[in-house]
C-alpha cells in the first residue's frame, strides 16, 4: 500500500537562504560553478534573465530545468510554496528572456505548458523527482510547466 504521507520539505528559511548561498557561488566564482548540464539521469541548472513586470528593471534567477528538443522546460514551483514564483509573473508579463547555460546566452520566449503537452512534460519531471505530485499537492494552485523556446541560434546542446 502506497504512503499517502506528503514528501519532506525543508522550512521556508532554510530553502530561501539555500538560493542565496547557490547565487552566491554563481557570484563568487563569476560564472564558473553554480550551473550544470541536464542529462538523462539529472536536471540542470540554468540562469533565466527576466523583466520586471512592475519596476521594468533587469531580474535574474537560477532555476532547474531539463532539455524537451531544442525547448528548456522548467516548473514555477517557487520551492513548493503557495505564491508563484516573481520570474514566472514576470515571464506572463514579458514573455521574451534570456537563458544563461554552461556553454553561454540564449534568447527564448516563455509559455505555459498545457493539455497533452504539460501531461507529458510533467511526467518527464516525475523521472527527476518521484515526489513530484506529494511536493504540487502542497500547493493550493497547479504548478505551471513552463516552456522556453529559443528564439534565436541556441547553442549546441549541453548533455
Amino acid at each position: 500500500m502506497e504512503s499517502t504521507r506528503a514528501p519532506f520539505l525543508p522550512p521556508r528559511w532554510f530553502v530561501r537562504i539555500a538560493w542565496v548561498v547557490h547565487r552566491a557561488i554563481y557570484s563568487l566564482t563569476r560564472g564558473r560553478r553554480g550551473l550544470w548540464p541536464a542529462s538523462a539521469d539529472k536536471w540542470g541548472t540554468m540562469r533565466l534573465h527576466t523583466v520586471g513586470r512592475r519596476t521594468g528593471k533587469a531580474r535574474t534567477a537560477i532555476l532547474g530545468y531539463f532539455e524537451d528538443g531544442p525547448r528548456l522546460v522548467t516548473m514555477a514551483m517557487n520551492g513548493w510554496a503557495d505564491p508563484e514564483p516573481k520570474w514566472w509573473l514576470n515571464l506572463q508579463a514579458q514573455p521574451e528572456a534570456t537563458v544563461d547555460l554552461g556553454d553561454g546566452p540564449f534568447a527564448v520566449t516563455a509559455r505555459a505548458a498545457t493539455g497533452d503537452e504539460r501531461d507529458r512534460l510533467w511526467a518527464r519531471w516525475e523521472h527527476y523527482d518521484e515526489d513530484l505530485d506529494g511536493f504540487a499537492a502542497r500547493r493550493t494552485r497547479e504548478t505551471q510547466v513552463v516552456v522556453l523556446e529559443p528564439r534565436s541560434g541556441r547553442p549546441a546542446a549541453t548533455a
